[in-house]
């Protein structure tokens, strides 16, 4: 029976891992950064708090319109595209279905094995532009939603890494007492997520984990020491 059929499994939103990836990434490491170098330069926890919630505030919303802007980007460059395909097909048929067959052709497929496909497809309009976006201009169909989800992801990731490096400022008064607390919780955090991160992407989760520590570690510790330096 086909319902006891085994299913291949895929992951469906690469497009939100990758909004998530960005903004958790950024958000784990920038404001960790920051705050290590106010530590570095003062012993007030308040100062750093007050710093890093703005910072953390300004990045989501920075990071969040950045994502809205190259989705709605993406878009505008897909129906800008299906346009000009359209006329193509409309105009120039002839030149379109030979491209079609040199398509089919860079599969393995024979003339007498491309010429059926091709004539059903030009039979076919939008069957036929279709195609042409996907296999000759290497686009899909963007989500109508995405940049609106893609800014809240963004945002929402960076937002909840930034308070992460905070949160032993909240809990204690002297900013240099809290900083150790702050880089063990901090490089805790970035170790499982490049764990989590390289096990969706397919990279290797414990490369990815060590990468990803080693990356926000090494900005902290930059600002951190600058920071006493300056001061």
């Amino acid at each position: 029976m086909l319902e006891n059929m085994d299913h291949e499994e895929h992951f469906r939103a690469p497009e939100v891992v990758r909004d998530a990836v960005l903004g958790m990434s950024d958000g784990l490491t920038v404001p960790f950064a920051l705050a290590a170098g106010l530590a570095g330069a003062v012993d007030s926890s308040r100062i750093v708090v007050i710093a890093g919630v703005a910072e953390i505030v300004a990045g989501a919303i920075s990071m969040g319109l950045g994502g809205h802007l190259a989705a709605r980007s993406e878009a505008e460059h897909y129906e800008t595209e299906l346009a000009r395909e359209w006329q193509e097909v409309e105009e120039k048929p002839q030149i379109e279905r030979a491209e079609v067959d040199e398509i089919l052709r860079s599969y393995g497929l024979k003339a007498e094995e491309s010429l059926p496909v091709v004539e059903a497809l030009s039979r076919r309009p939008k069957a036929w532009v279709d195609f042409m976006m996907r296999f000759e201009l290497g686009l899909e169909r963007p989500d109508p939603g995405r940049a609106l989800k893609s800014a809240l992801t963004i945002g929402g990731a960076y937002m909840v890494g930034g308070f992460i490096p905070l949160l032993p400022y909240f809990l204690l008064a002297s900013a240099r007492r809290a900083f150790g607390w702050s880089v063990a919780i901090t490089l805790f955090a970035l170790l499982v997520f490049g764990y989590v991160k390289g096990r969706f992407t397919g990279a290797k989760p414990r490369r990815s984990a060590a990468q990803t520590a080693a990356i926000g570690a090494t900005a902290a510790a930059a600002a951190y020491f600058i920071a006493k330096w300056v001061a």
